[in-house]
């Protein structure tokens, strides 16, 4: 009973679509009340609010929240045995035992593409190595008129998503051998085979001409009509382009989602991740009501499914979209956060100057791959690796 407000990020849909969300609830469980609050500028302000003590019943976890403050805001929501045989995405919200966030949503990494475009090239299946891919690319330029590729180099931080793709050696451990590896860009290694193809892409002329005049919310119409064959992203980004077709008057059903064009053992693997934590306010005056709420949501509300988003009850089929993406013979992979080098990645990162989560260096890597800036693949790759070693061995020593 009673009433419950929720904070929520997500200010696009507070007017429509929550507000059926609350009614539905609110029909299921007569007596409550449940009052979204978009919150635009959503980590700052709500890690205010966490400090003055009043945060709402349920919230999403700010990115800002450490996981050992989690306690001290947070009702946990159960054991880590319990919930990571319920839910998927659990792992980012447990402390010592105890979870104290469901994630409403996951997303997986791959290629947006347009199939129609890709199908007059003659390609039908993802391409299985970056060579085929390559040779797609290039059979989508001369057979033809869309970009093969589109880099979003002026936004920028599109580039950052060539970071997303670890899970394609099928290595549950490879985020705690990453800090440890002293030259990450060599063949063979995860960001030789990422970089090395957005190097090869732009090298061999096969994106748009010129990346200083790219922009983000123009390429979703490009893509969407075939101006534009292929873009890196997340799954998170399927139902834009189809909401761009459908607004250019294109068929929402040319837009698929291919796996990154590397195997292991014979099999495509794609990294999956949950999307915000959503948690019960330590504060709550209702818990009750807010924790019946946060459980609807996740397994009844339909949220994850309106989204096209892996939903994290274990028991819900994925969406269509990713259904087809795992027909191509694609394995889900969450891959573990580092534990025994927690935080080291980080610290090289930060040391070694080079942005591995962000696209300055990769922004730089498009430019000497055009022409633009002095080098090759080689030479950058080899100066990354000093860099890199040298902070390395500093913090890991």
């Amino acid at each position: 009973k009673g009433s419950i407000t929720v904070l929520t990020n997500r200010t696009d849909l507070v007017a429509t679509k929550f507000k059926e969300y609350a009614k539905n609830f609110e029909a299921k469980f007569p007596g409550t009340k449940v009052t979204f609050e978009g919150v635009t500028n959503y980590d700052n302000d709500v890690t205010t609010q966490l400090s003055g003590g009043d945060y709402g019943d349920v919230l999403m976890i700010p990115g800002t929240a450490a996981v050992d403050q989690y306690s001290q805001f947070f009702e946990p929501l159960g054991t880590e045995a319990d919930l990571k045989a319920k839910y998927r995405f659990t792992g980012p919200a447990t402390y010592k035992g105890k979870v104290y966030g469901l994630s409403l949503g996951g997303i997986a990494k791959g290629l947006v593409i347009n199939k129609r475009i890709w199908a007059q090239a003659g390609v039908t299946t993802p391409p299985k190595t970056p060579e085929e891919f390559l040779a797609g690319l290039k059979a989508v330029d001369e057979k033809t008129d869309a970009i093969p590729y589109y880099t979003n180099y002026k936004d920028a931080w599109p580039l950052s998503e060539w970071n997303g793709h670890r899970a394609v050696l099928a290595d549950p451990e490879i985020n705690d051998k990453f800090p440890t590896d002293a030259k990450p860009w060599q063949p063979g290694k995860i960001q030789y085979i990422a970089d090395g193809l957005l190097y090869d892409i732009v090298n061999q002329k096969l994106s748009e001409k010129d990346p200083l005049t790219t922009n983000w919310e123009s390429s979703k119409p490009m893509i969407a009509t075939g101006k534009v064959a292929t873009m890196l992203l997340g799954s998170w980004a399927v139902p834009q382009m189809q909401d761009a077709a459908k607004a250019a008057n294109a068929n929402p059903e040319d837009i698929g989602f291919w796996p990154f064009p590397y195997q292991t053992g014979g099999k495509f693997h794609a990294t999956i991740d949950g999307d915000k934590l959503a948690a019960i306010s330590k504060n709550s005056k209702n818990k009750a009501t807010a924790k019946a709420f946060l459980d609807w949501f996740v397994n009844d509300s339909g949220f994850a499914a309106d989204q096209q988003a892996i939903p994290p009850a274990i028991s819900q089929p994925l969406p269509a979209g990713l259904q087809t993406f795992m027909a191509t013979g694609a394995e889900l992979l969450e891959m573990p956060a580092a534990t025994a080098n927690s935080g080291k990645e980080d610290e090289i990162i930060k040391s070694a100057e080079i942005d591995l989560k962000g696209e300055i260096y990769r922004q730089k890597l498009v430019d000497i791959a055009r022409g633009a800036a002095k080098g090759d693949k080689d030479l950058y790759f080899a100066d990354l690796n000093k860099r890199w070693s040298a902070a390395q061995s500093q913090v890991m020593k």
